[in-house]
């Protein structure tokens, strides 16, 4: 009966793997998509940013002498 318990062990070591395997394995495109559109968006909102800050600086008036 001891041999059996000892036999177990590799079997849930298996299954364990099997299941992380799969897990590990799985389609993950989905998710790259929408990441990238977070990207651009995040891209286009600080080039906004960028122009008005040199538009701000443009027009600040603190160059005048």
């Amino acid at each position: 009966m001891a041999s059996l318990v000892w036999l177990l062990i590799p079997l849930f070591a298996a299954i364990g793997a099997g299941i992380w395997g799969s897990w590990a394995a799985r389609d993950r495109t989905q998710g790259d998509i929408s990441e990238l559109a977070g990207y651009a968006r995040f891209r286009e909102a600080m080039g906004k940013a960028d122009q008005a800050r040199v538009k701000a600086d443009a027009h600040s008036g603190s160059d005048a002498v």
